[in-house]
Parts: structure tokens; sequence; C-alpha cells
């Protein structure tokens, strides 16, 4: 029934939604634009959360939405695995094009993010003929048995849902933050390169392991910035083994840390990239890109999806791809995260429970610590975000021990959007 009240509707939610479906926010949305949500009582919301990411060019995109009104009427799902569409090959195409790395390189599309990394798996085994999967220490990859297995998170994405898919080992992964006192910074990441190499002594034998699983930056983790010699270290322990290398671009993908692929950063060609969330604005899409033979290590049929590569989803990602090169995404991120993390010191300067900011581009984390200890405080990280939600500003947490507030603010943000969107956020760490 159309017309509901918002009490109506959230009664509703309780009544036929299973409670394992989280809400950061039970307002009902009647419309977006931009980094702007109104509800359905004419109530608006900063968006500092992007559907988890998802949004780098911002809701409805007038270039998107103009679009897919025109494409909707040619067809909705011919079934690329019964009969070709143009929109998936031109974007298999033009995803081989962006991606970093020299070599040949083919796509195959999906659905979600953790149906990319499956795939991404899949292929590695394949290719290979191993079966040992290695990710890391506060990774996450996704709710599906072998992602969540491959997720470092118990609670709440693994607490009673075993048992797990095996022969899945989680290597350490370097984070400033919790380096002991008396080490330097360079002295940490030697230490954790050193830790990495005894892994592959100690937990798993290189000549066993198909793929190596790495988040460039690790999002639900808390937005932990890896040096870039731990991520060629890791890259060259793959190169020596013959282990496929993954970066899961998931989050970091498309711009939102200042180049459109955070593995850019770090000088180092992944064998495989897996993409979702921003690639298609809010449609769902997820694809799996990288060297010819290993995509091709599969045969028809082992691969791919009823849904798979839905040919609106491609035309909604073929226009991201356009809007960021016209738009200068990269640009609007750095400067969108310079401008994030110049109020966030400010608070810091004002407020003693705020302890590290980080960021790579508009990818930015804030730490809510104990002053007195410095330990995790995630009951104060839940009050601000909650106070947040309250207030007109849509604000998610992050984190192993939940005490990081990230930031994921559509690219397209404007001005007033964010200048909004900072002051309910210092009035609710008031």
């Amino acid at each position: 029934m159309m017309g509901q009240t918002q009490e109506e509707l959230e009664h509703l939610r309780y009544q036929y939604v299973s409670k394992g479906v989280g809400n950061g926010n039970l307002k009902i949305a009647d419309y977006a634009k931009g980094a702007t949500v109104v509800d359905s009582e004419g109530n608006e919301w900063i968006d500092f959360a992007g559907a988890i990411g998802t949004l780098n060019v911002g809701h409805s995109h007038p270039k998107i939405t103009e679009h897919l009104k025109n494409e909707i009427e040619r067809f909705i799902l011919p079934g690329f695995g019964v009969i070709m569409y143009e929109s998936y090959i031109r974007l298999a195409q033009k995803l081989t094009q962006i991606t970093p790395g020299t070599f040949d390189k083919k796509t195959v599309l999906l659905n979600s993010g953790a149906e990319a990394v499956e795939n991404a798996v899949k292929l590695a085994r394949k290719y290979t003929g191993r079966q040992q999967v290695v990710s890391f220490i506060r990774g996450f990859h996704g709710r599906t048995n072998l992602t969540m297995s491959m997720t470092s998170k118990v609670k709440p994405y693994k607490f009673g849902f075993g048992p797990f898919a095996p022969e899945v080992y989680q290597a350490p992964y370097p984070y400033i933050s919790e380096k002991p006192a008396s080490l330097t910074d360079e002295a940490y990441i030697d230490m954790v390169i050193k830790d990495l190499k005894t892994f592959f002594t100690a937990t798993v034998d290189p000549s066993e392991v198909a793929c190596v699983v790495l988040e460039p930056v690790q999002g639900e983790g808390g937005f932990i910035i890896p040096d870039k010699r731990y991520v060629q270290a890791v890259k060259s322990i793959c190169e020596d083994n013959g282990i496929v290398f993954v970066a899961d671009e998931i989050q970091t993908g498309f711009c939102r840390t200042g180049k459109t692929f955070a593995i850019e950063h770090f000088d180092v060609e992944p064998d495989l990239i897996t993409v979702s969330k921003s690639l298609a604005a809010g449609f769902p899409l997820s694809g799996v890109v990288g060297r010819s033979e290993i995509l091709d290590s599969a045969q028809p049929g082992e691969i791919g999806g009823t849904y798979a590569g839905n040919p609106l989803a491609c035309e909604a990602a073929l226009k991201v791809i356009e809007i960021i090169e016209e738009e200068n995404l990269n640009d609007k991120a750095e400067t969108l995260g310079y401008n994030i993390e110049q109020a966030l010191t400010r608070y810091k300067d004002k407020y003693n429970f705020i302890g590290d900011i980080r960021r790579l581009g508009a990818m930015v984390a804030m730490e809510v610590v104990d002053p007195h200890t410095l330990a995790p405080d995630k009951q104060k990280t839940t009050q601000i975000i909650k106070a947040a939600n309250e207030r007109g500003l849509l604000l998610l947490s992050a984190g192993i021990n939940g005490n990081v507030i990230r930031f994921l603010a559509p690219l397209v943000i404007t001005d007033s959007e964010l200048e909004q969107g900072l002051s309910i956020l210092e009035n609710c760490i008031k």
C-alpha cells in the first residue's frame, strides 16, 4: 500500500523483514539527489555513508537516470548466457582498459562484491590447481560462506554461522595505530613484513596457495592504510611462488582514494581485481578483471549467473566511467578528503576522545578512544553515530572494535552539503 506513515512502515518492517538485516537509520527515504536524501516526512539528510561506499557519483546522477529511462524500454534482461548484448561487452572492454596492469586482460561480470571475490578465488584455484586462500587480519570480503570465512571480524559477520570454508588462512596486516611505542614506523613495517614471511612458513606453504586476496585499504576493518613496502612485499611473495595476487577494490575502487583504483598508490599490478559498489551508481553489479590466462582457465558455463552483468547495470557503469573522466572525480576525491581531514583535525584539538585520523583520498576515518587509556571506545562511537542519524546526517562506523567513524560521502557532494554535514557532526561530538 502506498502513502503509509513512517510509523506504519516502521511497524511493518519489524513484522515482515528479518531482524538479521541491520538498519542504521529507520526513516523511510522518499528521494535523493547528489549527497542529500529526503525522507517520507520531508526531512533532509546529508549522506556521509553513500550506501556503504556505493555512490561515488552521488544519488540519481542526471546523466545516468536520463540514459536509463531510454534503455529500460529496450529490454531488462535477455540473459547474457542466453543471448549477448552490447553493454556487457563494452563494459568488459572498458574495465580492462582502466584497471592497472600492462598485460592482456579479460572480464567477467557478476552481481555483488562477495560474488566477485568468490569468483576470483574460483578462477585462481582453477588456474593454479591449488586450494589454499590467504586473506588478512581485519579484512572484510562478504557474507557468503567462503567470503565470510575470509573475513576477520567475528561479530556480527561470523558468530554462530559456522562451519566455515576450509583452506582459508589470515595473514598479518600492518596497523600503525597499534604499533609498540618502542618502534619507529619503519621498524614496525619491517617487523610485520618479517611476520608475513614467517606466516608463509609456519602457517601455509606458498606452493599450496592459490591466491592472496588483499584490500589495498581495509574498509570494514577501519580504513586501515598499509605501507607501500608491505603491499609490495606481499606481491613479491606471490610472484616468487606462482600465487595469484587479487586486489579487492569493492569499496576502494572508482576514485574513492583519489586514484581510479587504490592499488595504484602502491605501484603494484594485481593479477586479478574485484570491483563492485560504486561501479554502477547503485545498481547491483560486480566483476573480476585481470590476466586473460586466468580468466580463460574456466570453461564455458563454469562462471557467470542468471542476473550477472544485468544490461541496465552495465549501462549505468559505462556512464559512471564517463562521469569519472568528465567531472575529474579523482581530483574531487582528494579535495573532499582533505577538507574532511582538516575539519576532523580541528575537532581533535577540542575533544580529547578523538584518536587517530587517517585518509587516502576521500577514504577518511576517525577513531574514538578513551582519553586516558587510548583504548577503543565503541560506546561513544555508537552514541555519536546515533545522534548524527537523529539530526540529519547518515553516518557509519567500522573497525574490529567498532570505534571507527568512516566517511563515504559522494565525491560530487557540494560545498554547502559538506559544510552542513560537518556542522551536524561537530554538534553530535559536542
